[in-house]
């Protein structure tokens, strides 16, 4: 059966899990771990994306990201290939370092974001890496001790974590240690990792309950949330998709969005590519960096080196392009009804 495509869109929240081949460690000691580390820190910062949790164990990870412009394809792809380098390179070993695909789960953040905070940073413990949760408060691989203040991790949204339990820093802390500390005896969550079918109706009692009264409602693998979520996240998906075939069949790529953008601010396109810095030419990048990124599925590193500009600022662009398409209204598969 194939795979099934990822779902992705500005803003959502992913749950990611990786795990080594075979079960194999991809963490051999602390160089490792702060080498990976480092690496999700430089991307995050260049992608513009936000880490909420995060866990190091032997022999995977897990990460709940929320994206911003950057897909989390391009994201995990970057962090993935890059640390798998470093490590066989480091341990003199040839090969595949993960097992399969990544996994990631879009996540209903409204729902399950205190949930999946907890149930990640709890993952040490469940391990056995760490025995008690005083312990955890100082392990340095798990987001939980950047949360409790006990590890200076900059790239971590541990602001937005705590205004999830109180606006003031110290209540919070001690606000979200209890609800971590109850969720100890809760053990292993398959409905937060797997079961597309449990996840989407909130639990078995919950499957149960449905199939009894004869219900029907929506499910997929890829997706935690409740059934209207799923039935809303799928739908735009199929949009997306079907945008994107649109956009193939017109034979739509990166040179058709330069000439699209510079007749938008009457620039000649070749004006548009390079580090030129008046508003017009600034404007058509930053347009091209979203329209690349969110319709036509093109990764940063590409768009950057057609525009003659740094990843960072294509990243920072597609982000300001989309703010640009929103105020201006310039849907792409409308404008290309332009003659260009």
């Amino acid at each position: 059966m194939p795979r099934k495509a990822r779902i992705d869109a500005p803003g959502a929240l992913h749950h990611v899990m990786a795990r080594g081949i075979d079960r194999r460690g991809i963490f051999r000691d602390d160089v490792d771990r702060e080498d990976f580390l480092e690496r999700l820190e430089n991307i995050l910062h260049e992608s513009q994306t936000s880490c909420y949790a995060w866990g190091l164990v032997g022999n995977h990870f897990h990460l709940l990201l929320k994206t911003g412009n950057v897909p989390i394809a391009t994201v995990m792809r970057r962090l993935l290939t890059g640390y798998a380098i470093r490590f066989n390179r480091r341990h003199e070993r040839n090969g595949h370092l993960f097992q399969n695909r990544y996994k990631s789960i879009l996540c209903q953040a409204d729902v399950y974001l205190k949930e999946l905070i907890r149930y990640i940073h709890l993952n040490p413990m469940r391990a056995d890496i760490v025995k008690d949760l005083n312990e955890l408060d100082s392990y340095p691989f798990s987001g939980h001790s950047a949360i409790m203040g006990r590890c200076d991790r900059q790239w971590q949204s541990v602001g937005s974590a705590l205004l999830l339990f109180d606006p003031w820093v110290m209540s919070a802390r001690e606000a979200y240690r209890k609800y971590v500390e109850l969720g100890i005896d809760r053990g292993k969550r398959s409905d937060l990792v797997g079961g597309g079918l449990v996840r989407s109706a909130g639990g078995w009692a919950a499957v149960k309950s449905h199939a009894k009264d004869g219900k029907l409602f929506k499910s997929d693998e890829r997706i935690l949330g409740d059934s209207d979520f799923v039935a809303n996240v799928l739908a735009t998906a199929d949009e997306a998709m079907e945008r994107k075939y649109a956009l193939a069949s017109m034979g739509v790529d990166l040179d058709t969005l330069i000439h699209l953008a510079a007749r938008l601010v009457s620039l000649p396109p070749e004006r548009i590519v390079g580090s030129g810095k008046s508003r017009g030419e600034v404007k058509a990048r930053r347009l091209i960096c979203h329209w690349g990124a969110t319709e036509l599925g093109l990764s940063m590193t590409q768009m950057a080196a057609a525009l003659g500009i740094s990843l960072p600022t294509a990243s920072v662009a597609a982000k300001k392009g989309a703010e640009i398409a929103s105020e201006n209204r310039y849907p792409l598969i409308d404008l290309l009804n332009i003659k260009i």
